[in-house]
């Protein structure tokens, strides 16, 4: 019978040395118990091999956007058996892209091309706020391109006579309103697919894991089909309206009464973002001008029944 090979052990410098971390960060993950108790020998910490291989887990959900306390929550499935194989397969799923487009590069040059053959570098630095545009290291000339889709749109848009700064503020705005679907569709799937692998440890194998992936690769297309079907349908409605309205009056369709456009400050933008999160501003303010509006409407009915009473005004 063939003896098993013996153990590495590590003292704390090798450790850190081979995870490509530090002595001060591996203290920091023992003190969150992150990590399994070193073995003691003498006076000496000995690491083992699974303690490299747990750093780099660490390390991997970390690049991912992963806080401490949900790697710890996730590491804690593995130490208990509820298998940290599968949920990493799963997280592996729901992160990869969710769309068949390829990124593609643009130079500078061609960039300019396509926009009229005119430099705009605040269009740029715009687009790459927005994420349409990714800065390339080490080439400043050259931009990845996540979605060729959206910017062809931009193309197409701003070819047809629309200004760059109102196809950016268009995106915006529609962007909020897809993330608004987005996350209703997750809260849909969730309660009515997802939920049964989140209740209980019992349903947090590798099995389940392996299952709740396989779910979200049948699932991951449907969203995408329902907006465009959705999208074509209201377009439809909107555009035939849009035409009658215009040759009934025997001018140009008005703007849609949906939504408009309205110029804020900047801080007072700054001030509800951070009383209420970027996602829910543009609902924040529609409300609160509802709301005085409102106000100001049964103050009109007061004065007008009782017109010496005194009435207080909203500020």
């Amino acid at each position: 019978m063939t003896d098993p090979p013996p153990r590495k052990s590590y003292r704390i410098e090798d450790l850190a040395h081979r995870s490509g971390t530090t002595v001060r960060t591996i203290r920091a993950y023992q003190d969150k118990n992150l990590l399994p108790r070193p073995r003691r020998q003498g006076r000496i910490n000995l690491y083992s091999d699974l303690h490299l291989t747990r750093l780099r887990q660490i390390t991997h959900l970390l690049d991912r956007g992963y806080t401490l306390a949900s790697i710890g929550e996730l590491l804690d499935a593995w130490d208990t058996g509820r298998g940290l194989g599968g949920v990493l397969g799963l997280v592996t799923e729901v992160e990869g892209p969710w769309t068949d487009e390829q990124p593609t590069r643009i130079t500078r040059a061609e960039l300019n091309a396509r926009f009229g053959g005119v430099p705009d570098d605040d269009a740029v630095t715009e687009a790459l706020e927005l994420g349409v545009l990714e800065p390339v290291m080490d080439d400043s000339d050259t931009f990845l391109v996540p979605s060729p889709q959206e910017l062809y749109v931009a193309v197409e848009l701003h070819s047809a006579g629309v200004p760059l700064s109102a196809i950016a503020g268009h995106l915006r705005e529609l962007r909020g309103d897809i993330e608004h679907i987005a996350a209703r569709f997750l809260e849909f799937t969730t309660e009515h697919v997802f939920a049964r692998y989140l209740d209980g440890p019992s349903h947090r194998t590798d099995a389940h894991a392996d299952e709740a992936a396989s779910l979200v690769r049948r699932l991951r297309p449907l969203a995408r089909q329902t907006v465009d079907a959705e999208l074509a349908r209201a377009m439809r409605l909107f555009a035939v309206r849009h035409l009658r309205t215009g040759l009934a009056a025997g001018n140009p369709p008005k703007p849609s009464e949906g939504k408009r456009c309205v110029e804020l400050p900047a801080d007072v933008i700054g001030a509800v973002e951070a009383l209420v999160g970027r996602e829910q501003t543009s609902a924040f303010l529609a409300l609160a001008a509802e709301r005085e509006l409102r106000a100001r409407a049964l103050d009109n009915m007061i004065t007008k029944r009782h017109p010496d009473a005194v009435v207080d005004q909203i500020p």
